[in-house]
């Protein structure tokens, strides 16, 4: 138990807290006075709280349903609480997630980051991330932007967000998430904020744990905050951009003397061979796949490039320590496990089997027409998922079919709708 039983003085409340199918954080709070049992004995929570849809919908999947009665798991602490600054007396603590059988839950999507992580240090390597998450700062009764008009990295719109973005950053980082920077974005209304590179189950967690809590201190300061990747279809989505350097003991083995190295470029090949099969890793819902569109600023083909926003994969050079790989295909909503554990295995792939990159693009990636497009609807994406036996052996039998399950429920529901648009265009001309 060690001190994760230790709680900050004054704290009369835990938060204990996982990341779910869809990376939403979910837990419980327990009173102060039952944290020591919990960290020696665990909570108990239904298994179908690692796989609700987004509404909390919950349907029959491979490890919860009608036929086993929707069992229980245990979430263990495994990090020290710290204090919400924005909630006197609380705490807040992420979970390990174990079976009541004792064993790993098949369908914990950290559990698949641990593997790649794993099988990285069995290969001798360190992995270290680094992510940005754009996100969306809006009026909670209009839901649209306080402000007008695109402003991109403007000092004067970060000024006057600065009421929210500034406790944003600095809450986050006491409560253990280092918050690097923050910028208006591409967008009226859009932000985004740089979280610390450190290892990828780290990483992950942070990333759960930072959507969380900004939606938190949003609501505080009178703003709703949405990782939606395209809420508005005129305006510039939200991503996920990741970025990666891997290590062997002391060195950044992507650097030859601040250039890309030989084993980055097949890290880029292996990434490149499997990025269209994996694309749901990313994107589990239709309106991800708004936002892969030309001119986004969003990838849509399969290419890489120096320094190069158009492409799927940007390679920044630098320094020995800080050249690395930005993968810049997920949306800000994505299940950080899974699309890291996906990015890391298809790069370890591209390192053993030395998979050579495509042609380097330079210039304009969208007029590429030699690079394979990308998947742009969620369709074509599960056809792919679906025929991926790469993808299983990554992600495991149940862990894939669930995230195909959800793919597919999403699309039907889309499929069973008639919109406003429709019957303002169809209904009287028709």
């Amino acid at each position: 138990m060690g001190s994760i039983s230790k709680i900050p003085e004054g704290t009369h409340t835990v938060v204990i807290g996982f990341g779910d199918l869809n990376g939403i954080m979910r837990g419980k709070r327990i009173p102060s006075h039952n944290w020591e049992n919990v960290c020696k004995n665990g909570t108990a929570i239904c298994l179908s709280a690692l796989v609700y849809d987004m509404t909390c919908d919950v349907w029959d999947t491979p490890v919860a349903n009608n036929d086993n009665g929707y069992p229980d798991m245990h979430i263990f602490p495994q990090t020290q609480p710290v204090p919400l600054p924005w909630e006197p007396g609380v705490a807040i603590s992420f979970a390990n997630i174990i079976g009541m059988d004792h064993k790993p839950v098949s369908v914990d999507s950290r559990r698949v980051l641990e593997r790649q992580v794993n099988r990285a240090k069995q290969l001798g390597y360190e992995i270290m991330v680094g992510t940005e998450l754009e996100f969306f700062l809006l009026d909670p009764a209009t839901k649209k932007p306080k402000d007008e008009g695109i402003q991109v990295y403007s000092l004067e719109r970060a000024s006057e967000l600065e009421h929210v973005l500034g406790p944003i950053r600095r809450h986050l980082t006491t409560c253990g998430i280092p918050i690097e920077q923050s910028n208006p974005e591409y967008a009226s209304g859009q932000v985004e904020v740089n979280i610390k590179y450190d290892d990828p189950l780290t990483s992950a967690d942070r990333v759960i744990m930072f959507r969380s809590l900004v939606k938190q201190i949003a609501r505080q300061h009178g703003y709703l905050a949405t990782f939606m990747p395209k809420p508005f279809l005129d305006a510039s989505g939200s991503g996920f951009h990741c970025h990666y350097s891997l290590w062997h003991k002391t060195k950044n083995i992507f650097s030859n003397n601040g250039k890309l190295s030989e084993e980055g470029e097949y890290f880029i090949g292996g990434m490149q061979k499997y990025i269209a099969e994996s694309t749901i890793c990313g994107s589990m819902n239709v309106n991800g796949y708004r936002r892969k569109e030309p001119y986004t600023f969003c990838p849509t083909n399969n290419t890489w490039g120096y320094d190069n926003r158009s492409a799927a994969v940007r390679v920044i050079q630098g320094s020995e320590n800080s050249t690395r790989l930005e993968k810049r295909d997920a949306g800000a909503d994505c299940n950080p496990y899974l699309r890291i554990a996906a990015d890391i295995a298809s790069g370890l792939d591209g390192l053993e089997k030395k998979i050579k990159p495509s042609k380097l693009t330079t210039g304009d990636a969208y007029k590429d027409k030699d690079s394979p497009l990308l998947p742009n609807n969620i369709g074509d994406a599960i056809k792919l998922a679906k025929e991926s036996k790469w993808l299983e052996s990554i992600l495991g039998e149940q862990m894939l079919l669930l995230c195909i399950q959800q793919c597919e429920r999403e699309l039907n529901f889309f499929r069973q709708q008639v919109t406003e648009v429709e019957i303002e265009r169809y209904l009287t001309n028709l």
